[in-house]
């Protein structure tokens, strides 16, 4: 479970977000839309802690994020995928060292555990076979499923996706979104998915929340969002916003 209280969170004298608080239980699947540069990628930022809160408090699984020793942090973060918006491959290794990468980093694990999961993971995603090709092989939709599967290398149990199928085409955007529901369901597994991609919410999400002007507030299932009376949401949702 994810519990987020009063948190807020300024860059200089912008206010990007301000008292949120929201709960995410364990295997729900959450979307957060708004949109560009509202701070939806600043919350999921928030809850790995690659950046603190100016105030409020951050719990996964009952432990406070931010009184987490640098060990504790690093034992968190095993727990929680995340999926970076350009993907964020190290483009100078080819796919089998990106999924690898912390496995070699932060475990004991002998070079053919490591192989055997690293194949797993691939075969996941639909890319059996690529471990040898480099991210500069891949198409936009490869290099997100390797992103993805570098992901699950520690099976975690939460997966926070930033913008997954932003600049991806229709049709990979819908490869995408299949995988992150069949990994939802499979693995059962609670996700945090910010995107302004309407697609994606109504494929993806149970619950859609919304960040505008600093303030999160709950919207709904994706059936509910389309039909909100909210004038923010009905903006947003007819490209005004």
């Amino acid at each position: 479970m994810i519990e987020i209280k009063n948190l807020t969170k300024y860059f200089g004298d912008l206010k990007v977000i301000e008292n949120c608080n929201l709960t995410v239980e364990d295997g729900a699947s959450v979307a957060v839309i708004g949109p560009s540069g509202c701070g939806k990628s600043t919350l999921l930022r928030l809850i790995i802690r690659l950046i603190n809160p100016n105030s409020g408090s951050i719990k996964v699984d009952g432990k406070e994020v931010g009184r987490l020793s640098e060990e504790g942090l690093i034992e968190l973060r095993k727990k929680i995928g995340m999926i970076f918006q350009t993907s964020a491959l190290f483009d100078s290794i080819n796919v089998y060292e990106n999924v690898a990468f912390a496995l070699h980093e932060h475990t004991s694990k002998s070079e053919s555990e490591i192989k055997k999961i690293v194949k797993e993971k691939l075969k996941m995603v639909e890319l059996e076979g690529t471990e040898n090709m480099m991210p500069s092989e891949l198409s936009g939709g490869m290099q997100k499923r390797v992103c993805i599967a570098r992901a699950l290398a520690f099976d975690p149990k939460i997966i926070l996706y930033d913008e997954p199928t932003t600049g991806l085409d229709p049709i990979t955007s819908v490869t995408i979104e299949n995988l992150m529901v069949k990994l939802g369901r499979e693995l059962k597994v609670t996700s945090i998915l910010v995107t302004h991609v309407l697609q994606t919410v109504y494929r993806v999400a149970h619950r859609v929340l919304m960040l505008n002007d600093a303030k999160l507030f709950e919207i709904g299932n994706p059936e509910e969002t389309q039909r909100s009376k909210n004038p923010v949401v009905m903006k947003f949702i007819s490209g005004g916003l």
